[in-house]
């Protein structure tokens, strides 16, 4: 599987959320700062609205996983899976083996 590559670097999504904090007293409330800095940049009010809310979960402003937790539990589950096929695997092997055992001639 192939890694998808964000439209936005991680520098252009760092500017934006810290150009809406820095201007949210100017335009009344954080919910218009986002609107009229998500035009500027070019990408929706909903993407940098969760940019930002991401960011106060990251400095503690916000409750809720920070990105690090998120990355964390992402490599937990996938590792979660893994194991699990090779569960299936090795019982499915065992399962193979042993009928094999019962289908042998019994030796005297």
């Amino acid at each position: 599987m192939t890694k998808r590559v964000p439209p936005y670097s991680p520098e252009v999504r760092a500017r934006a959320v810290r150009m809406v904090l820095d201007h949210q007293e100017e335009h009344g409330s954080q919910y218009v700062a986002i609107r009229s800095i998500a035009s500027k940049i070019g990408c929706s009010g909903e993407t940098l609205r969760n940019w930002v809310r991401q960011a106060e979960r990251d400095d503690g402003i916000r409750a809720g996983p920070t990105s690090a937790e998120k990355d964390e539990l992402a490599q937990l589950r996938r590792e979660v899976r893994e194991l699990r096929q090779a569960n299936e695997i090795l019982r499915k092997t065992s399962a193979y083996f042993a009928q094999a055992e019962l289908d042998r001639p019994f030796k005297r």
